[in-house]
């Protein structure tokens, strides 16, 4: 079945604006830099015609994980995600997926960002799914929650660069 994703995150700054710090390169990699842990790297990036696609590398140490993966997964997680952005209307739609190093699952997601009562709101919505038997549910839900933190900490990035470059 799979576990829910669902992220919302406010910008008092145009959709321009925020969609160049979600997908301009430099951007990335300073966000990288701050939140990528181990590994990280920006190892693909494109603009395209209406739009941006990018792939990211981000590690998260061992000792960062909780216990119930501790036990399953040895060692870090090598993240990789991949992001499209497309011009749509006034904003912007696109999709994200990420696989995990030696986990047998993926998550899914659906971004958007739009223009909503003057603010900027980039909205996330996903799903994990792990499939291993007995114990893929629970790792399913502690990933979710994982993904919505970090979600959260890069919507914070992306508002403090907004606003020392504004």
């Amino acid at each position: 079945m799979g576990s829910r994703i669902e992220h919302r995150a406010e910008f008092p700054q145009s959709v321009a604006e925020v969609y160049a710090a979600q997908s301009d390169a430099d951007v990335l990699r300073a966000r990288l830099d701050r939140l990528g842990g181990k590994h990280a790297g920006l190892p693909e990036h494109e603009k395209t015609g209406g739009g941006a696609r990018y792939r990211l590398v981000q590690g998260i140490g061992a000792e960062q994980l909780p216990q119930a993966v501790r036990t399953l997964h040895k060692g870090d997680l090598i993240v990789h995600r991949a992001q499209t952005w497309t011009a749509a209307g006034d904003g912007y739609t696109g999709t994200a997926t990420a696989e995990v190093d030696g986990v047998p699952g993926e998550i899914k997601a659906r971004t958007e960002l739009r223009e909503e009562g003057g603010v900027t709101v980039l909205r996330t919505s996903g799903e994990v799914k792990v499939r291993i038997p007995l114990v893929g549910g629970r790792l399913e839900s502690v990933i979710a929650e994982q993904v919505t933190k970090l979600l959260q900490r890069e919507a914070e990035f992306t508002a403090q660069w907004l606003a020392d470059n504004d």
